[in-house]
């Protein structure tokens, strides 16, 4: 006998070994060529990437929408060892159409200067440029000269 627990969000179905041993009769819809997209993901059943999806913000489409569109196909299909290292020309074609376009992609530097009060909120979370390679800054040095001649052991 089968029997139906809801918990919370989650439905839980018992059957016995019985009802679980009758072959299924659950037809699968085949693909629907004029079905919405919108709610398939960013990479569609075949492969192809899924220009309506949300989660592109739109990129897709407006003023750098191509450059967004040959940038994001070159970097889905690559097959380099470092992935989209043979995009780098139409990644910089979209970084370009982007600075041409100020109004609708303002840099990181625009965005500070138009909230200011932000910076204090910013500087909770480390940027790129608060990682250096430099000895001067590297906290946790390895070099033999700035170890301790005696490290304490617990006991």
């Amino acid at each position: 006998m089968t029997t139906v627990s809801e918990e919370g969000k989650d439905r839980v179905i018992f059957v016995t070994k019985e009802e679980h041993e009758i072959p299924s009769t659950v037809k699968l819809n085949e693909e629907d060529p004029d079905e919405d997209h919108e709610e398939k993901g960013l990479i569609l059943p075949s492969g192809e990437i899924n220009w309506d999806c949300p989660c592109l913000g739109g990129m897709a489409s407006g003023a750098c929408g191509e450059q967004f569109k040959t940038a994001f196909t070159c970097f889905h299909f690559s097959q380099e060892e470092v992935k989209g290292l043979d995009c780098l020309e139409q990644f910089s074609s979209m970084q370009e159409c982007f600075r041409h376009h100020p109004e609708l992609f303002p840099q990181e530097d625009d965005l500070q200067n138009a909230n200011p009060g932000s910076n204090a909120e910013q500087k909770d979370s480390p940027s790129i440029s608060d990682f250096s390679t430099s000895k001067e800054s590297d906290p946790l040095s390895t070099d033999t000269n700035d170890m301790p001649s005696q490290l304490r052991v617990a006991s």
